[in-house]
C-alpha cells in the first residue's frame, strides 16, 4: 500500500507541475515534466517499463558511434572498476538515446534488462520522460535525475547521472550515464557521481581530439600550470593556416565565451582564426612546447583571461606510411578545392570498388544522382547499364510495372510482347534508386526479395528472372525516422545501407565559384567570366535549392547577360535580394544595415569599385558615399590597403 500512495502522490505531482504549480524541484527537472506533456504528449498516469530496441537496430546504433565507442573504451573500462563495488551500472548511448555500450553485475541481469539499464535500451526524452539521459540530450549539460525525479513512476526506483560527450566539430556525439537501482535518498548523494562522468567525458573528448587531428598542431589549456601537461582542462586543433578545425567541448565554451557568441554556434567558431580568441598566432606555437618550462607558457584571450597553453607539433606519417588513394575519374570531377568532397571522393573510390550497397544521404538538389552515376563509372560494373529511378517520380499505379516488367497479356492495355522491367535492365550493371524513401510499403518488400534472391518476377509471370546488380539508393529524409513510424521496412534498411555517403550541401562546400565556373561552360555558348560582386554574392547565398537552384542561376544569367561579364543585375532577385546574409549581414538598403564595418567587407569584395558595390548591395553609388562616411571608411583607407575607389 506504501509503495502504491507513493506512485500515487508522484503522479499528482507531475500532472500539478504540468499545470503550472511549482514544486520544490530543481528547475530543469519542472521543465522536463512540461516538456514530456506539452511537447512530447506523454501522460504521467500511464506508466511503461523501458523500451529494448530490436537487434538489428541496436546494431545501425552501435556502428554509427563504431569510432568513438573504440577511443573511449579504456576509459569506460576504468570509470566502471570504480563505480562497480557501489552497486552502479555504466551506459553510453548514442546522441538518440539508445544504449550502445553497457557494463553491469551479471548477476542482475534480469532485474537490470527490467529497469532499462541494459544495452539496446532507449532512454531518450521523448520515449522514456524526464530521465538522466534524454534530460541530458535535450539540455546538452550534465544532470543528476533522481529517484521521483524522473517523469514515469515506473522509473522512480533509480537515480541516474548523465554527462553528454561532444565530438571534435561540437556536435553531441554520445552521451555517459552511470546508474543505480537503489540509492540514498538525498540527492546530494550523488554529487561524486556527477564529478565522475564529467572527469570520464572530458578525457574521451581529449583522446578524440588527438586521435583525429594527429597530423595538425593541438593546443591544451589548463588553469593550472601544475596539471597542463598531464590533465589538461580543454583543447583546439589548429590547422596550417592558423584556423581552428576541431575542439573540445570546455574549449568549445571558452571559444564562445571570447567570441561572445552561444556555445551552440558551432559554426561560428570553427574555420575562425586562433588569432581571433588568443594573442598568439600559428607561427607562434613553437614557442608553447614542452622545450619551455610550464610557467613560461602563459596566454591571454582576446578578452583578458589567462590560460597556461601546450601546444603539440602535428605528428609525421611514418617512412614508408601510404599516401591516401588518390581520386581519379569521374569522382574527381565532382569538386575541386573543397577538402569535405575531397574525404566523400576518397570514400566513394574505395567504396567503387566493392560491391556493397551504398545508401547516399543530401539534401534535395545536392548531387546524389551525380555521386551515383560517378561510383558507377568508377566501379567494375561500369561496363553494365546505369539505371536510375525516381521512386518520387513515377505514379504508384505505374511503378511496379516500370521496376519488374510484364509479360504479355498481364493486364488490358499492356504491349503484346510485355516489357522488361528497369530493375532487369540494370542487370549486370548498377541499379540507382532515387528518393527510395517515398516508395510505397507493399512494393518495398517485393524490392527486397529482388535483393535477397537476385531473381525479379515481372507482373503476371509464373517463372523468376536472375539479375546480377549493384544497389545504390538516395534519399533525403531519415530513413531512421521512417523505419521508426512504420513507414520504411527495417529489413530493407539494411539491406540498401551496406555504407553511407553524406553528401554535403552547397552552401557548406568551399568550390561554389568552380561549380559556377563548369556550369557555364557546360550552358553557355562563349566563354564567360563572373565580376568579383557576383562572386561575393555567389558565396554568401544559402542555396537551398543546391546544386539544382545554382544551374538554374547559371542559365538564368546567361539569358540576361549581353556580354561576357555575368554581373549582379543578372542574377535572380532571389540571390541579390532576399537572401538573409544579404539582407541582416550586407544590407539590402540603407535602413537594414546592422553593422557599418559590413561596407568596408562589401568595398574589398568589390576591389573598392564603388559602382559594383552598389550593385552588390542595390543601391545607388551616393547611398555607399554616405555609409562609407557615417562608416568612418574613406578612400585614403582604401588607398593605404593598396586599392583603388574607383568613381
Amino acid at each position: 500500500m506504501e509503495v502504491v500512495r507513493q506512485v500515487r502522490d508522484h503522479i499528482k505531482e507531475v500532472q500539478g507541475v504540468a499545470e503550472g504549480v511549482n514544486s520544490a524541484r530543481d528547475a530543469v527537472i519542472e521543465q522536463s515534466w512540461r516538456r514530456c506533456v506539452s511537447d512530447h504528449k506523454l501522460d504521467p498516469l500511464v506508466m511503461q517499463e523501458a523500451y529494448i530496441v530490436p537487434h538489428a537496430e541496436l546494431k545501425y546504433h552501435q556502428e554509427r558511434i563504431d569510432k568513438l565507442l573504440r577511443t573511449a573504451r579504456h576509459g569506460l573500462d576504468d570509470l566502471y572498476r570504480q563505480i562497480a563495488l557501489h552497486g552502479y551500472v555504466l551506459l553510453l548511448t548514442d546522441a538518440d538515446g539508445v544504449t550502445v555500450d553497457f557494463q553491469g553485475d551479471a548477476s542482475l541481469r534480469w532485474e537490470l534488462q527490467k529497469s532499462g539499464l541494459y544495452l539496446g535500451a532507449e532512454w531518450s526524452e521523448q520515449r522514456a520522460g524526464t530521465c538522466g539521459v534524454g534530460s541530458c540530450i535535450f539540455t546538452g549539460e550534465a544532470i543528476t535525475v533522481h529517484q521521483t525525479d524522473h517523469f514515469d513512476a515506473t522509473h522512480a526506483p533509480l537515480s541516474c547521472t548523465a554527462a553528454p560527450i561532444y565530438d571534435v566539430d561540437g556536435s553531441l556525439a554520445a552521451v555517459l550515464d552511470i546508474s543505480a537501482l537503489k540509492s540514498p535518498e538525498p540527492k546530494a548523494s550523488q554529487a561524486l557521481a556527477l564529478s565522475l562522468v564529467q572527469s570520464c567525458t572530458r578525457r574521451i573528448e581529449m583522446a578524440a581530439l588527438m586521435n583525429t587531428f594527429r597530423r595538425e598542431w593541438i593546443v591544451r589549456f589548463s588553469q593550472s600550470p601544475a596539471f597542463l601537461d598531464v590533465d589538461p582542462e580543454c583543447a583546439i586543433a589548429v590547422n596550417g593556416n592558423g584556423e581552428v578545425i576541431g575542439m573540445t567541448h570546455s574549449a568549445q565554451r571558452l571559444l564562445a565565451r571570447v567570441k561572445g557568441t552561444p556555445w551552440q554556434n558551432t559554426s561560428v567558431l570553427l574555420n575562425s582564426g586562433l588569432s581571433d580568441y588568443f594573442n598568439i598566432n600559428i607561427n607562434e606555437l613553437p614557442t608553447l612546447t614542452r622545450a619551455l618550462p610550464t610557467e613560461e607558457r602563459l596566454i591571454s584571450t582576446c578578452t583578458g583571461e589567462l590560460w597556461f597553453a601546450h601546444a603539440l607539433a602535428p605528428q609525421q606519417p611514418p617512412i614508408g606510411h601510404h599516401k591516401r588513394r588518390i581520386v581519379s575519374g569521374p569522382l574527381a570531377t565532382l569538386y575541386q578545392g573543397d577538402s569535405e568532397m575531397e574525404a566523400l571522393a576518397q570514400k566513394a573510390s574505395q567504396l567503387a570498388l566493392s560491391p556493397l550497397p551504398i545508401l547516399l544521404q543530401g539534401e534535395t538538389g545536392s548531387g546524389k544522382e551525380y555521386l551515383a552515376s560517378a561510383i558507377h563509372q568508377s566501379s567494375p560494373q561500369r561496363k553494365g547499364h546505369f539505371v536510375a529511378i525516381n521512386c518520387a517520380a513515377i505514379p504508384e499505379s505505374l511503378i511496379e510495372s516500370e521496376l519488374f516488367g510484364y509479360v504479355d497479356g498481364a493486364f488490358t492495355g499492356a504491349r503484346g510482347k510485355g516489357k522488361k522491367g528497369l530493375i532487369e535492365q540494370a542487370s549486370g550493371g548498377t541499379l540507382f534508386l532515387d528518393e527510395i524513401g517515398d516508395m510505397p510499403l507493399g512494393l518495398q518488400a517485393r524490392l527486397l526479395r529482388v535483393l535477397a534472391e537476385n531473381e525479379v518476377l515481372p507482373v503476371g509471370a509464373t517463372t523468376a528472372v536472375p539479375v546480377r546488380l549493384r544497389v545504390l539508393a538516395a534519399t533525403h529524409q531519415d530513413l531512421t525516422q521512417l523505419v521508426k513510424s512504420g513507414r520504411f521496412r527495417e529489413d530493407l534498411f539494411y539491406r540498401i545501407r551496406g555504407a553511407r555517403l553524406c553528401i554535403p550541401p552547397l552552401r557548406a562546400r568551399k568550390d561554389i565559384i568552380w561549380l559556377t565556373s563548369m556550369l557555364i561552360e557546360k550552358s553557355a555558348t562563349q566563354p564567360m567570366v563572373l565580376s568579383e560582386s557576383v562572386r561575393y554574392l555567389l558565396t554568401r547565398y544559402s542555396w537551398p535549392g543546391n546544386i539544382r537552384e545554382l544551374d538554374n542561376a547559371v542559365r538564368f544569367a546567361l539569358a540576361f547577360c549581353p556580354g561576357s561579364e555575368i554581373l549582379p543585375e543578372h542574377l535572380p532577385d532571389d540571390i541579390r535580394f532576399t537572401h538573409q546574409e544579404t539582407q541582416e549581414t550586407v544590407g539590402v538598403c540603407e535602413e537594414s544595415a546592422r553593422d557599418d564595418n559590413e561596407i568596408l567587407l562589401v568595398l574589398q569584395a568589390c576591389k573598392w569599385n564603388i559602382s559594383e558595390a552598389a550593385r552588390v548591395l542595390g543601391v545607388d553609388r551616393s547611398t555607399v558615399h554616405r555609409r562609407m562616411k557615417k562608416a568612418g571608411v574613406t578612400r585614403h583607407y582604401g588607398t593605404q590597403s593598396g586599392f583603388r575607389a574607383d568613381e
